[in-house]
Formats: C-alpha cells, sequence, structure tokens
C-alpha cells in the first residue's frame, strides 16, 4: 500500500472511461454533422445522418433480442450498411462477425456456428450463398437483407431488409460503451488454409488502440477522403472504419475494385488515401489508357498482404501516388509492422526508393514490440536483414485469442510473443 493507492485515487466515471472506437462516432457527428461522410454512387451522407442510422440500428437490434456478447453476422460488400455495422454493433455490446464475402456457403455456415451467430445482414446479391448457408446452420437467426441501390439486387432471403429495420431504431437511441475495454468487440475468422478457420477475437482497447495508431503510422491529416478497395471484412477493413470515423472523413464506397472506378475516384471525389493489396496496386499502375484520369491531389496508398514488387511501387509512384508498405495479419488487428521511411532515402534514386519500401519492417507506434524469433530458441536473432527466424508481436494490438480454442490460444501466446 502506498500514498498513490487512496480511495480518493480510484477509478470514476468522471476520469475513467473504457477505450472503445464507438466513441469517436458521437465526437464526428456532434463537431462534424454536416460534412459528407458516405459518398456511394449516388448516396451522400453526413456524418450526423450516419450517427442516426447507427443509433437506430443498434435500437433495432437490442428491440430484437440482441444484446451484450451476442454475434451478429456481415455478409456484404463495401457499401454504406457494413460500415454502419462497424459502430451499431458494438453499441449494444455485441459482436461483429464479418465475414470474406468470397467463401463458400459451408465455410459460412461453419462461421455461424462456431461464433453461435443470432443475427446475419446479408447484401442481396450474396443471398443464394447465404440462404445456404443458413439452412446448413440450422439454428433460429434473424437473417436481414441489404438491398442496396447501387448493387445488381438479388432475392430477399429475411424477415426485415435494412431499411426496414433501421425504420423500427429510436434515432436518440442511448448506447452504451463496454463495462470493460477489454470486452470483445469483433470476431474475425482466419483463412482456414491448414484446416478449419480460426475465430480470432478483438477488443475494444484493441480496436481503439490500432484506429488511432493509423493516424500515427500515416500521418493521417483531418478530413481525408477515403476509397474502400481494402474489404470490410478484412480484419475489420484494417480498423480505417474508425480511424476515418475519428478524423472526419469522407467514407467512399467501391463494391468491386475496378480500375475505371477508382481513377473516377481520384477525379471525382478527391480520394486522398486508399488501402489494398499489392494487386490492388497492379491494378492501378496497369490501368489502360481509356480508364485514367487526371487527378491534382497527391494520393496516399497503404499495401500488405504480400511484398509489393519494386517495380511495381516505381511505377504506382510515377502516377502520383506514394506508397507505404504495412505487414500485419488477422491476429495483429491488421497492419501492425511497418516499412517506415527515413528522410535520406528521398535522395536515392527512384527504383532505389522502390526497393527500400518493398522491405519490412518496425513496430508501429503503439505495438510494444515487434521482433524476430529463433523458432528453436525463441531468442531474437540478429538485426542484419539477413537471418531468418519466426516474426513474433507483443502488445496492445493483438488479438484476446482464438474463440473456443484455449490450447491453440495458449500456443500462439507462448514464451510471452505471439
Amino acid at each position: 500500500m502506498t500514498a498513490y493507492d487512496g480511495k480518493e485515487l480510484a477509478k470514476r466515471p468522471a476520469n475513467f472511461q473504457p477505450l472503445s472506437p464507438v466513441s469517436m462516432l458521437k465526437r464526428t457527428a456532434q463537431v462534424y454533422p454536416d460534412r459528407t461522410a458516405q459518398v456511394h454512387g449516388r448516396i451522400r451522407r453526413s456524418w450526423a445522418e450516419v450517427g442516426e442510422r447507427c443509433r437506430r440500428l443498434a435500437s433495432a437490434l437490442e428491440s430484437r433480442g440482441i444484446g451484450t456478447g451476442d454475434t451478429v453476422a456481415v455478409l456484404a460488400p463495401n457499401i454504406p450498411e457494413a460500415f454502419e455495422c462497424a459502430f451499431a454493433v458494438p453499441m449494444l455490446g455485441a459482436v461483429l462477425n464479418t465475414n470474406n464475402t468470397r467463401l463458400d456457403a459451408a465455410t459460412i455456415a461453419y462461421i455461424l456456428g462456431h461464433g453461435e451467430a443470432k443475427a446475419l445482414l446479408v447484401d442481396t446479391e450474396l443471398s443464394e450463398k447465404a440462404k445456404a448457408a443458413v439452412a446448413e446452420y440450422g439454428r433460429d437467426i434473424l437473417v436481414v437483407d441489404i438491398e442496396d441501390s447501387e448493387g445488381p439486387g438479388g432475392e430477399r432471403i429475411g424477415s426485415v431488409t435494412y431499411d426496414e429495420l433501421l425504420a423500427e431504431g429510436d434515432p436518440h437511441f442511448q448506447y452504451r460503451l463496454p463495462d470493460d475495454e477489454w470486452d470483445a468487440l469483433a470476431l474475425n475468422y482466419t483463412s482456414g488454409t491448414t484446416g478449419r478457420p480460426k475465430g480470432v477475437v478483438y477488443s475494444h482497447r484493441g480496436a481503439f488502440t490500432n484506429a488511432v495508431n493509423n493516424v500515427i503510422t500515416w500521418s493521417i491529416p483531418r478530413h481525408p477522403v477515403y476509397l474502400w478497395t481494402l474489404p470490410l471484412f478484412h480484419c475489420n477493413g484494417w480498423c480505417f472504419p474508425w480511424t476515418i470515423t475519428l478524423l472526419g472523413g469522407t467514407n467512399v464506397f467501391l463494391r468491386a475494385p475496378r480500375a475505371s472506378p477508382i481513377f473516377d475516384a481520384f477525379a471525382d471525389h478527391g480520394v486522398t488515401h486508399l488501402c489494398g493489396a499489392p494487386i490492388i496496386m497492379s491494378l492501378i499502375a496497369g490501368a489502360s489508357a481509356e480508364e485514367r484520369r487526371d487527378f491534382s491531389q497527391k494520393v496516399e496508398m497503404m499495401t500488405a498482404a504480400a511484398p509489393p514488387p519494386a517495380s511495381v511501387i516505381e511505377s504506382i509512384e510515377a502516377l502520383g501516388i506514394n506508397i507505404t508498405h504495412v505487414y500485419g495479419l488477422t491476429e495483429s488487428y491488421g497492419p501492425a509492422v511497418v516499412c517506415a521511411w527515413q528522410k535520406e532515402w528521398a535522395d536515392l534514386p527512384a527504383d532505389e526508393r522502390a526497393r527500400r519500401k518493398a522491405r519490412q519492417g518496425v513496430a508501429y507506434e503503439l505495438e510494444e514490440d515487434v521482433t524476430v524469433l529463433n523458432p528453436d530458441t525463441c531468442e531474437p536473432v540478429p538485426w542484419d536483414g539477413k537471418t531468418s527466424g519466426e516474426i513474433a508481436f507483443r502488445g496492445n494490438i493483438v488479438m484476446k485469442g482464438y474463440l473456443k480454442q484455449e490450447e491453440t490460444t495458449d500456443e500462439a501466446f507462448k514464451n510471452g510473443w505471439f
């Protein structure tokens, strides 16, 4: 017991609130209510409108029995409704499970069952797959049809549409922060390349931390215009739904990444930031003359998932798109390692700059540590850029663990590292 352990210094509502990305929407909707939050084809919505839609959705889900610890699954491309779920679901203390739209029905059924989903929100383009998955799941589940006016349509398989659900909700719904910032916020499944997909659980604290991390690591200014080429289902869009909200930015949605709409977004909407795997870089760099359009702003692109070829980096930067190369995985909330830019590299020839950017990397600013360990001894290998080993993470942007897999989690966290 020390002088600093007295009751007068205890946590109170006035001086301690759980960290949660849900808080980011409240402030932005209050401070920038009239700024454009969503651009989706013909759709334009302000931050005030998006805040109300999220409250309505949370209220309506609660009235249908969704609450703390319940899993809400989503199967949708990059559309506003999928973005809104990143706030509405955790507003209830429920857990958001965004699913890869490329998975087959059997895998989706497994995920629904393993995560014990109580609801599924599905874009009608994917209704055939979802219908088969729900039938195989075999349990009673609320199915909500998302009828995207900018999409191709499809069969309604649910008991209610997304818009009908919003109409049921209270626009003044008083949502709550989690009782504990360590509470589960999201459930994301690994690819399952070596067996059944594993359910990676994120906390409110971790999601908040990496959302802020993105701002610091990428030096994002206030009010960015962000193009959704990275799937929202992939590590919750690398936590960028919360990052862009924190900054009062504009979200420009694309149901599918194609070269012509990407250049249209650059030219028509003044896009300043986007993320994507090297395949998206190649899509942009390899666009035909007919697909390309001129744009005057500098565009920042974050890439990950595979080492980008230096030649692709060089060609895309020639278009006025600056590349930041990051690394991460589902278990680290998306990117947690960055090829940190060194200002002396600016004077190097373009091909050498590109080769430097193709390398990895050091820990994100708010990740406690990232190192490379000898897999046999678990000792760090030399920092010489040559010695091989296993990448290891430690800190607040490492998952809570694998759902219902205690032994696998313990093995992943052995010796104090992931």
